[in-house]
């Protein structure tokens, strides 16, 4: 077994040129320059007459923090278990760093930290040894493993619990625990399978914030969960997946222009509250005009319009206005206009 000094993931720095994996004791993965962190065309998986993957076509770059939503059933857990080397597609192509993923496993999966959703954990064994196991079996030197072991149990705020037992933790503190395992190796790609599922409030606002953490550390990460709202966060990317078929991907600025059927405004004057409505529901460029207590909420029909003009038709009648506030769509709201609710 090869001995090399490891790199302590908590010194990590943005991956400014991803192609080299700074893997203890192992191969470096050597790419062509500006590869794509992760790259699939076509990617298929089929299971007798099921298609649970259908020529999924998707690219990361590095640093990218990619929310992969979609139905249970949708082939999230697939594609993230084809990526980590775990399972066979039937057809189609994977590349990580631009290293096709089914002929260069080992090297591949070096450069990979993948956390499914669920998994098991050792009975008997000490936090600390749990995770030296792990650092050993990237053949991190005997050495450097207990440094490697400390910082990644300070930088998931684990210290703390480093000699409790791994099965008398919290399923928080589990969770922050696998987000250690996959961090020991220091990969510069991270694949996480629902890692907020079954939180509480708290744990998934630890989680939450650690994922942040590594994103500024520059990390790659692939991340699927049902709490949207926690996505769009830190999300620079979102990819909506249904029956296997990936629907959009994009920025979520970019998503939501696409599922905005119109736009939104919520106003309050501060008089004349039904003289204003009667003049913006004579207005072409307004859908609909409702009232609602002390306030009016207008649907635009282009949903690119700027509401400027509102403000303008109002001031020119000298109505004066409180407040006027877009309404923003959320994650949970393009998630529902551009999927069907069908699974498999």
């Amino acid at each position: 077994m090869t001995e090399q000094a490891a790199t302590s993931p908590v010194e990590t720095t943005a991956v400014a040129e991803p192609a080299v994996a700074k893997t203890p004791g192992a191969q470096s993965v050597a790419a062509p320059a500006k590869a794509p962190a992760i790259l699939t065309r076509q990617l298929t998986k089929r299971y007798g007459a099921l298609t649970a993957l259908d020529s999924l076509d998707l690219q990361l770059e590095s640093g990218d923090v990619f929310g992969f939503i979609g139905p249970n059933g949708a082939g999230k857990s697939t594609t993230m278990k084809i990526l980590a080397g775990l399972l066979s597609p039937t057809s189609g192509m994977a590349e990580i760093f631009g290293k096709n993923v089914f002929e260069n496993g080992d090297l591949v999966r070096r450069s990979i930290g993948y956390m499914p959703d669920t998994f098991g954990v050792y009975e008997d064994l000490k936090v600390t040894e749990y995770l030296e196991f792990f650092a050993a079996a990237y053949d991190i030197s005997r050495k450097e493993r207990k440094k490697v072991v400390n910082d990644v149990l300070e930088l998931t705020d684990l210290q703390y619990k480093r000699d409790a037992l791994v099965d008398s933790l919290s399923r928080g503190m589990q969770q922050r625990l696998g987000l250690a395992r996959v961090l020991v190796h220091d990969p510069p790609i991270l694949i996480l399978d629902e890692p907020a599922s079954g939180l509480d409030p708290r744990a998934r606002i630890e989680i939450r914030e650690l994922l942040k953490e590594l994103q500024r550390m520059g990390k790659t990460i692939m991340i699927s969960s049902h709490i949207l709202s926690e996505l769009g966060e830190f999300c620079n990317k979102i990819g909506i997946i249904e029956r296997g078929r990936l629907l959009v991907v994009g920025a979520i600025d970019e998503l939501v222009a696409r599922a905005r059927l119109q736009s939104v405004v919520h106003l309050q004057v501060v008089s004349d509250q039904s003289r204003a409505a009667g003049l913006l529901r004579e207005d072409p460029r307004i859908a609909k005009v409702e009232e609602a207590g002390n306030q009016l909420i207008l649907s635009l029909k282009d949903a690119n319009q700027h509401h400027s003009f509102v403000i303008d038709l109002l001031v020119a009648q000298r109505i004066s206005i409180h407040s006027i506030t877009p309404e923003q769509i959320r994650l949970e709201d393009v998630f529902l206009r551009l999927t069907k609710g069908i699974v498999h």
